[in-house]
């Protein structure tokens, strides 16, 4: 059993320690707390109170005698019998139920087990149901509410809602008045005898208060009436409202503080007590002053809490295996089942056990070096225990006192140092700039001083500091990387920038003075508050055009200065004459020639094939078919037009000799012959 106190009031929690594997046999299972301590001394209130996986719901029934509760994996539904203190049935209850499935379905068991099954159009969200009439109210995801009227089996005409969706519901039982909570964070109340809205809450608006902080729309999340003119609402931004039914304002709000989905609300009307839960904790507060009576913070999150009629025993559905049992004798008397209970938590009050470490010092050898007790090593004064030694407490203050009966003074200035280091701390803090990029360090302080003194802010992903992170740390320390503000991109985009750097150029100035190590007190100048200097910086269109005018006109006549400059300097200049490089295999004619090429280029596709077949590189035929056929010769370089009549001189040569050769044969030989 573990106890916890919070505002003086002892919670005992009966659900810790270990818990033993339903596969054990019971042999193995009395071995086990024979050799097991943890396990002989825990507290198994109600055998087998555990779901294989995660618990989503859990009731108790009006009679207290059996406890229902819902769970994974695979889905099932467990009936403990209060008065067995074990497991009765296993999707089977002794009276008949209803389970509003998440797939639409609706299934009735009765004693034998399954009975029916039916389905609606949306998936439900919850349901309630209204015992004179014998109907069954269900919400989902629908603007409408169905009717299944058990009596006469069937579905009656559906009340129709001015919600998108609704989330939850319930039923007055003293007056039979049915009301819904909506997704738009409203709760409609409806009279089930003429089937017509009575009321309509705006409770998103109503949650909103100067210490809230809400980054959506609060939707309805739990719904709860307590007496005849008695409700309070949990919204999924973590707000519990109370009302009086005969006022749309709330009695009281209450933030729980965590931003999370109030999961339930129940009354506790003998201490006039709410007790409010999301999925981190449990709080009890008070109904008329809400003031915190004690919270509840358990292991694991919060599926679902069920108080048990009449006592002081909190039941809760976890996400683990294991059901929470909490006993508050605050609260209320154990349950007649587990009477044992209050013996019990008397007994631990009256005797309160003190741990054996109590009375006894942990120390270690350097602290007995100090103290000069090493020579009690081995002794029965010292009890080695890991990397020290136990000894007495008694003994250990004595020795202190002797070895240094200064302590208290020690003591003493330690105390003081302390608080001129926390008054030192509700100073202004000097801010150290970088030596590169001085006024955009400046500037991103100052945007994250605004983003703290927002009261309004956003819970989003927290994005890391420029200044403080690695990645951006070269910005601040090479030269390289400054901002050049005199750099016509940096004047265009940011025309306004020029009056606010002004700013920021007295606070460096005002910052480099405070940094001089002659001055003892570092104080912080004041400035104008940021919201003076973002009113300022952000004016109006005219002013913003108006200034980007300016800078365009100064920007112009610096061009035009220093084309005249430029111009002066052409005119001093001497002309000198410049030299060309001729590529191999080309033939230099003169300047007019690449002016001609030039121009060829720029002209059309047309004219270059006029051009062309002009001066006869290109022809044009008519094809059998009766299309065109254009035939391209390539031009030809003056080299190789002298290369081809040099060709053709020489064949011209070579014919002109083998015609002479040829006649020289033919003529007939005169003489004598030779002998």
């Amino acid at each position: 059993m573990q106890v916890s106190s919070l505002n003086e009031v002892k919670i005992y929690s009966l659900s810790c320690g270990k818990s033993l594997p339903e596969w054990l046999s019971d042999r193995k299972k009395r071995a086990l707390q024979k050799k097991d301590v943890d396990v002989r001394r825990r507290i198994e209130l109600i055998q087998d109170f555990e779901m294989p996986t995660v618990c989503t719901t859990i009731k108790v029934s009006k009679d207290g005698q059996y406890i229902l509760a819902t769970g994974t994996y695979k889905p099932r539904v467990r009936c403990y019998d209060t008065y067995q203190l074990s497991l009765k049935f296993e999707r089977c209850l002794d009276s008949e139920i209803v389970f509003l499935h998440n797939d639409r379905y609706i299934e009735f068991h009765s004693q034998s087990g399954f009975y029916y099954k039916t389905r609606i159009p949306k998936f439900g969200r919850d349901f309630s149901y209204h015992y004179p009439s014998c109907d069954l109210y269900f919400v989902g995801a629908s603007s409408e509410v169905y009717r299944l009227n058990l009596e006469q089996g069937r579905y009656l005409n559906p009340l129709q809602t001015d919600a998108a969706e609704n989330n939850v519901c319930d039923i007055n039982s003293a007056h039979g008045l049915f009301a819904t909570g909506t997704i738009e964070g409203r709760v409609e109340c409806w009279d089930p005898r003429t089937r017509g809205r009575v009321g309509l809450l705006d409770c998103a608006l109503s949650s909103v208060t100067a210490d809230s902080e809400i980054n959506s729309l609060p939707t309805i999340s739990a719904l709860k009436f307590n007496g005849a003119l008695t409700m309070a609402v949990g919204t999924s931004t973590g707000q519990v409202l109370l009302y009086d039914l005969r006022s749309d304002k709330p009695l009281l709000v209450k933030d729980h503080q965590y931003g999370l989905p109030i999961k339930s609300v129940h009354f506790q009307d003998s201490l006039d007590l709410i007790l409010s839960a999301d999925s981190r904790i449990i709080k009890m507060w008070n109904k008329n002053s809400g003031k915190i009576f004690t919270s509840l913070e358990p292991e694991h999150d919060i599926n679902d809490v069920c108080l048990y009629p009449n006592s002081g025993m909190l039941l809760t559905a976890n996400e683990s295996p294991k059901m929470g049992i909490y006993y508050i004798p605050v609260l209320g008397p154990a349950p007649r089942w587990c009477s044992f209970l209050d013996n019990l938590t008397e007994e631990l009050e009256e005797n309160p056990e003190s741990t054996v470490y109590d009375d006894y010092k942990f120390v270690t050898k350097k602290d007995l070096e100090n103290l000069g007790l090493t020579h009690l090593i081995g002794s029965p004064f010292l009890r080695a225990y890991m990397h020290g030694f136990f000894m007495d407490i008694r003994l250990y203050h004595k020795v202190k006192l002797m070895v240094n009966p200064f302590a208290y003074e020690e003591y003493r200035k330690d105390k003081i140092r302390q608080k001129i280091e926390e008054t030192r701390a509700q100073r202004v803090q000097l801010k150290k700039l970088p030596k590169v990029n001085k006024e955009l360090a400046l500037k991103l302080i100052e945007e994250e001083e605004e983003k703290q003194k927002s009261t309004w802010k956003k819970k989003a992903k927290s994005l890391p500091n420029i200044l403080t992170d690695d990645r951006f740390k070269v910005m601040f320390e090479n030269p390289d990387f400054q901002v050049d503000e005199e750099s016509e991109e940096f004047r265009l985009l940011n025309p306004l920038v020029s009056k606010i750097s002004e700013k920021r150029k007295k606070k460096l100035r005002l910052l480099e003075q405070q940094e001089l190590p002659e001055k003892e007190e570092e104080e912080e100048p004041e400035g104008k508050p940021s919201d003076a200097e973002s009113s300022e910086s952000s004016d109006d269109e005219k002013d913003w055009v108006a200034e980007v005018r300016k800078q365009r006109r100064l920007l112009q006549q610096e061009e035009k200065r220093k084309r005249q400059e430029q111009r002066r300097e052409d005119q001093q200049t001497v002309l000198k004459p410049q030299f060309y490089e001729i590529k191999a295999g080309e033939e230099f004619r003169s300047f007019q020639d690449s002016a001609t090429k030039q121009k060829l280029m720029n002209k059309t596709l047309e004219d270059r094939l006029k051009l062309e077949a002009k001066h006869g590189t290109l022809s044009v035929s008519d094809t059998t078919v009766g299309s065109k056929q254009l035939t391209f010769t390539l031009k030809k370089s003056e080299q190789q037009k002298k290369q081809q009549e040099a060709e053709k001189l020489h064949r011209q040569e070579r014919k002109r000799l083998r015609r002479s050769a040829g006649h020289l044969k033919s003529r007939p030989r005169r003489g004598r012959p030779f002998h």
